[in-house]
């Protein structure tokens, strides 16, 4: 059995493709090697065991080549970021998905499953109860209000403070134009599929953390970012309050979920949540973070917040549990194996920097109109 692995250079695609190869599959792998992510080529990481093909997806000849003798698909390709190069998302995330499916059809090859990388983004700011006015998915909050320090998603009726709920599949609602490109993306591969009888899965993921998170790029990887800073002295900068709940899941526990639905006919068809159903904000994380690090630095808050983030993204897991997944590593083990990792990297330099300033240049990164907040008056106990 083949298998293509989409993105395979890069973090999920890569720890896919290992666990591919340990199951016996001849792996293809074709990544475009985004200079934003890969500055330096070919990462060491990379299995010797891959067929690499270096090219970009949105190339119908690159993925004639890429798609030869493949029995199984693992979409990971995408490009994420924060910067207004709108586009560049629906290009690469969606159009490449179709012709994928373009070319299957086109020469008639034999795929048997294709598994699509999505997004928690494709909730947007999230999922909401109003104490008045019941469920809700509200816009994303308004600049005007994140100007003024005012965290809080509220009801566009009665403008109470809306309760946060875990994020179920069936109500996506995204904002971002990557959240929008995911969401587009997932209609593309699952409705094509079953058009052309390739069973199909979706798998949106919570934040992923592990080994192998590119050190160059600022959208995501707030271990990489935080363990940087607290490496180099410097306290990790929170966006908002630092009360904000996230979702944060192990890279193995993503791979067992792939494999999973690889595997279990019931998940054809399907989109899934992967994360793991635990709220951590991230000022705690962070704390927990500096602790296991043994370092006495404490975060800084200085009343800035990033646009395109939601408040609270904490995804459900009820519907994967049903087909037989949960996770089973949890920050500690996150930390843990990040750490180790990033000390047989011999370059684990300060690139977050540049590229925070580049997203305060483009207004992705804002301060409030107010002055620096002071650690010891936000509140840190969970809500």
């Amino acid at each position: 059995m083949r298998a293509l692995v989409t993105g395979g250079a890069g973090f999920i695609g890569s720890h896919i493709a290992d666990a591919l190869l340990l199951r016996g599959y001849d792996v293809r792998v074709v990544d475009n090697l985004e200079p934003r992510v890969h500055p330096r080529g070919v990462p060491s990481y990379l299995s010797r065991e891959v067929e690499f093909c270096a090219g970009d997806i949105r190339d119908k000849r690159v993925v004639e080549r890429a798609l030869l003798g493949v029995d199984i698909i693992f979409h990971h390709a995408a490009y994420q970021d924060y910067m207004p190069d709108y586009s560049k998302f629906f290009h690469s995330n969606v159009v490449s998905t179709a012709l994928l499916f373009e070319v299957v059809r086109e020469k008639g090859l034999p795929v048997q499953k294709c598994i699509v990388s999505s997004s928690q983004a494709v909730y947007g700011e999230g999922q909401y109860n109003c104490p008045e006015h019941g469920f809700c998915l509200p816009p994303a909050r308004p600049v005007e209000q994140l100007d003024r320090g005012d965290w809080d998603v509220r009801c566009a009726r009665c403008h109470r403070e809306l309760e946060p709920l875990l994020l179920s599949e069936e109500h996506p609602n995204p904002t971002t134009p990557y959240g929008l490109s995911k969401y587009a993306e997932e209609i593309v591969a699952l409705r094509l599929g079953r058009m052309l009888s390739i069973p199909t899965v979706g798998l949106r993921y919570s934040i992923v953390q592990g080994a192998r998170q590119s050190f160059y790029k600022a959208y995501s990887g707030v271990c990489r970012i935080f363990t940087c800073a607290l490496r180099h002295g410097h306290a990790p900068v929170i966006y908002e309050d630092g009360l904000q709940r996230r979702d944060y899941v192990h890279i193995d526990d993503v791979v067992r979920a792939h494999l999973l639905v690889l595997e279990d006919s019931r998940a054809d068809y399907e989109a899934f949540n992967v994360g793991t159903g635990k709220p951590v904000t991230v000022l705690e994380y962070a704390r927990i973070l500096a602790k296991t690090m043994r370092v006495a630095i404490e975060p800084l808050i200085p009343g800035i917040y990033r646009r395109g983030d939601g408040r609270h993204t904490v995804s459900s897991i009820d519907k994967i549990s049903r087909v037989g997944w949960k996770p089973v590593k949890g920050l500690e083990e996150i930390f843990a194996d990040y750490l180790a990792w990033l000390d047989t990297v011999g370059d684990a330099g300060d690139y977050f920097t540049p590229a925070f300033e580049q997203m305060k240049q483009n207004g992705v990164v804002r301060p409030v109109r107010r002055q620096e907040v002071p650690l010891g008056h936000v509140r840190t106990k969970m809500a």
